[in-house]
């Protein structure tokens, strides 16, 4: 689950920012430099994102990061999930605010 949270915020920050270096990236994610790059060998791996270089760049390894077809579909699903634990979890605090004031008002 961690993991396709991490990538769910990976996956965001590509498609906002695809020109982002990875220590811009792991900086902005609060990610370890390591951790960043472990994440999106795995993006890369399951077909998710892709990598270029580009070389009108005054570094020289530069990449731009984009998201495949499958990857949209991916962060699709992955924003729905996303948005139905955020309801979830806020008809729970609705509901714990609601037994609460009940309690007050007993007291």
């Amino acid at each position: 689950m961690r993991n396709n949270e991490d990538h769910f915020k990976i996956m965001r920050k590509i498609v906002n920012k695809p020109e982002a270096s990875q220590r811009q990236l792991a900086e902005e994610l609060d990610f370890s430099l390591g951790k960043l790059n472990y994440c999106l060998n795995e993006l890369k791996k399951r077909g998710v994102i892709k990598v270029n270089n580009f070389k009108k760049s005054r570094k020289k390894l530069s990449y731009l990061y984009s998201l495949t077809p499958s990857g949209f579909k991916m962060k699709r699903a992955l924003t729905i999930n996303f948005m139905k634990q955020k309801m979830k979890e806020y008809d729970e605090l609705k509901l714990e605010i609601g037994n609460d004031k009940d309690y007050l008002n007993e007291q």
